[in-house]
């Protein structure tokens, strides 16, 4: 189950997935009797750091296994024990729990309670199960997210609530694709005075969505982390405006040329390059600002970004293409 976005088994207390089996050795031991100790305690994880308590249990320190190796057996290990420790408080939650091994990159950490009293240890794997586990199930979500649906509100679903799920969204490119479709119909004199641009009709569209798809990627990516601000959105804009002229000359001029090389028509290879290079500014101008505004507007922008950002797109560049084509033709 998940709630805004997290799997809600990361909000559960970190007590839940404490290991006990480590061996805890007391201050007053020697190295020997610490050895002796470990043998007869016999852990049942696998031994990373040993943790040192005082009499009432609680933690006065770590002790490293390669320090208790080569330490004299008659030396007290209260010597050779690391007294400062990164503790996790058993009050923390898993995702909490987890922020310690992204910042102090240790194999294990000791949990305790409110008197500081040693409850047992959190190792790597733990860290590595869960977040690789969340990474998996993010980097799919976004995928089937962009084209408008969740992936973990469809499993198990039955067909009908798949489909009340995924309908919605197909209805964006449904719109969009009658709106071309009467778009089209309404040049109709146009396209037939030049059925060149029949042949980069596909071309046109399909290259202003795949750019449109990349600035909705980044886009969300960029809202994760951060709260948009209006400086934030006009900074983020000019880049991607930028990224789209840039695009825009270099698609738009290989267009050109292919054309123009081809059907030998200067005219309609100019109209097609030409509506390449609008389709990729609008296409990046539409895939920073759509999500933003849905962002603002508190709804989910993986959701809807995709197909509406997709849709208005091909609407704004089979507007500009046939326009300049009447103009131009």
């Amino acid at each position: 189950m998940e709630i805004n976005g997290k799997p809600q088994h990361l909000d559960e207390p970190v007590q839940n997935y404490v290991h006990k089996g480590m061996a805890v050795l007391h201050q007053d031991m020697t190295a020997g009797q610490a050895l002796a100790a470990i043998r007869t305690q016999k852990p049942s994880e696998a031994i990373v750091y040993f943790y040192v308590v005082d009499s009432a249990g609680k933690l006065v320190g770590v002790l490293p296994t390669r320090r208790l190796l080569i330490a004299d057996l008659e030396q007290p290990i209260s010597e050779i024990t690391v007294r400062r420790v990164v503790t996790i408080p058993h009050t923390a939650t898993l995702a909490e729990a987890c922020e310690f091994f992204v910042l102090y990159k240790f194999l294990a950490f000791p949990v305790v309670d409110d008197q500081h009293r040693f409850l047992g240890t959190l190792d790597v794997n733990l860290f590595t199960e869960e977040v690789f586990d969340l990474a998996e199930r993010e980097r799919v979500d976004d995928v089937f997210e962009t084209i408008g649906f969740r992936i973990s509100q469809l499993k198990g679903a039955s067909p009908f609530k798949a489909f009340t799920h995924r309908f919605p969204w197909l209805l964006a490119t449904m719109t969009s694709g009658v709106l071309c479709a009467l778009i089209s119909g309404a040049f109709e004199t146009t396209l037939a005075k030049s059925v060149v641009l029949a042949f980069f009709l596909a071309l046109v569209l399909g290259l202003g969505e795949s750019v449109s798809i990349q600035s909705v990627s980044l886009a969300i990516q960029s809202l994760h982390s951060k709260t948009p601000t209006w400086r934030w959105y006009f900074n983020a804009l000019g880049r991607e405006v930028a990224v789209g002229v840039l695009l825009g000359l270099a698609g738009g001029m290989m267009t050109f040329l292919i054309v123009w090389l081809w059907r030998g028509t200067l005219l309609s290879g100019i109209v097609v390059g030409s509506t390449v290079a609008f389709s990729f500014v609008a296409a990046c101008t539409f895939g920073i600002s759509i999500p933003t505004a849905l962002h603002a507007l508190k709804l989910d922008p993986k959701i809807a970004a995709g197909p509406i950002t997709l849709a208005v797109t091909d609407v704004f560049s089979l507007l500009f293409y046939f326009t300049l084509a009447k103009i131009v033709l």
